[in-house]
Formats: structure tokens, C-alpha cells, sequence
């Protein structure tokens, strides 16, 4: 049994896309990073609480998938703007360049004495940004579509139009590296 600590619709609806059975349990960790953490220690971090999280109530057998996304830019993690005004911000600084989103994946269990284990990887992709105008971002913001993402942006959605390339995973973007996801389901069953 694999269960999902996230409540992110695009994760789910991968994960279906997928043809993965799963059942949804979100995790409520603390999502505030530490202060000097790294971008990588950061998800990682966030994919492996999350996952223990979830894993404490759930029945002996189960899997546990904890994952979490962030954009980095300049060395600064964007995570979901709490505002339009935050998202605006974030959206001005990927404007005309490239960055990172990078998701960290944790697949959690309980091993045959009963302790928990724990995998955790990586996907970084990179991401370019057209320019764009204030008035671009400030409608973009308006859409309410920027409010629930990492960076402020769905490349899936209306930001699309801005995003001439990607160099690595598109899934990773949407939220969930699945060819990622699946080889480590291959790997611990």
C-alpha cells in the first residue's frame, strides 16, 4: 500500500496518470527552513518529515511517499508566495533567466523489525524564463493560479507561454518526478 503525505493535486493526479494506487494522507510538518540550509538539505529534509510524518499511523505494510518541491534562484528558495505581492516579487526575480526547481522524494517504511527506513533522492531541472512585464506579472498574480506554487508559477498552466525550455524532468516542475518516483517503488518492493 503506497500512501501519498501530500495533499497537491498535480502529485496526485501524476501519480494516477501513472497508474499507481495510492491513498492520500497529508503530512503537517513545520515548513520553515533552517536558518544557512541549503536548497538540497532543505527538500530533503521537508520529503523525509513529511513521510515519517504520515508513517507513524499507518499500518505495518505500508509505503509512504513524501515529497517536496522549491525553486531556487540566486542561491534564495521560492517556495508558494503567502500573497500576491510575494508572488509577484518572486515572479520579477525569474524574469529573463534560468533557475532550479528541485524536488526532494522520500519513500518511507517499516522494515521486518518493524523500524522505520527511509530513501531520499533528488531531481534538479532547469528552467528558463522569458522576460516578462510588470503588467504580465501583476495579472498572472491577479489569476490566483501562482497562490499554491513553489516559485509562483504552474508550468503547466498560464505561465507556460513564458518557458521557451527546460533542461531536465518536466515532472519535477509539475511537482513529482514520476520516472524518479517509480524506480524507487521498483526498488524497495
Amino acid at each position: 500500500m503506497l500512501i501519498l503525505a501530500s495533499q497537491s493535486p498535480r502529485r496526485a493526479e501524476l501519480l494516477r496518470n501513472a497508474r499507481i494506487s495510492f491513498e492520500i494522507r497529508p503530512a503537517e510538518v513545520d515548513e520553515r527552513a533552517h536558518q544557512n540550509e541549503d536548497p538540497f538539505e532543505y527538500v530533503t529534509r521537508m520529503a523525509r518529515e513529511k513521510a515519517r510524518a504520515v508513517l507513524t499511523s499507518a499500518p505495518q505494510d505500508a509505503t509512504v511517499l513524501g515529497a517536496d518541491t522549491i525553486v531556487v534562484v540566486d542561491g534564495e528558495i521560492l517556495g508558494k508566495p503567502a500573497d500576491q505581492a510575494e508572488a509577484q516579487r518572486m515572479l520579477g526575480k525569474l524574469s529573463g533567466r534560468s533557475h532550479q526547481v528541485i524536488t526532494g522524494v522520500c519513500l518511507a517504511r517499516r522494515n521486518a523489525h518493524g523500524a522505520a527506513v527511509a530513501e531520499v533522492e533528488c531531481e534538479v531541472t532547469e528552467v528558463e524564463f522569458s522576460a516578462i512585464s510588470s503588467a504580465e506579472i501583476a495579472d498572472y498574480a491577479a489569476s490566483g493560479e501562482p497562490m499554491d506554487k513553489a516559485g509562483a508559477y504552474a508550468i503547466q498552466g498560464r505561465a507556460s507561454r513564458w518557458i521557451p525550455r527546460i533542461r531536465g524532468c518536466y515532472f519535477n516542475v509539475v511537482g513529482l518526478p514520476i520516472a524518479r518516483v517509480c524506480a524507487m517503488l521498483a526498488r524497495a518492493h
